[in-house]
């Protein structure tokens, strides 16, 4: 996995937009941001916060939504769907 990647989950938002925050003063200039299923919301709120209380000139550079097929303990079949978005800071 690259080192630039913010995988969203169930911690705090906050956890994330300092690792972001992070990742771009360690000298990134571009950070991907992932999340799936009920996390997505969460992941569009930490590009939020981070656009706009922190890094005003960052911009998002793509977006692109997905599907992926699980298969649970039961063995039943599911679809999640992912998101990804890559944040650039100029």
């Amino acid at each position: 996995m690259k080192e630039n990647v913010v995988i969203v989950g169930q911690k705090p938002t906050m956890n994330y937009v300092l690792a972001c925050l992070t990742l771009f003063h360690q000298g990134f200039s571009d950070v991907v941001i992932k999340a799936r299923g009920k996390a997505i919301s969460k992941a569009i709120d930490v590009v939020n916060i981070v656009k706009e209380k922190f890094i005003p000139t960052a911009k998002i550079k793509s977006l692109e939504l997905g599907n992926e097929r699980l298969v649970t303990e039961r063995g039943d079949v599911v679809n999640l769907s992912t998101l990804t978005i890559i944040l650039t800071k100029e």
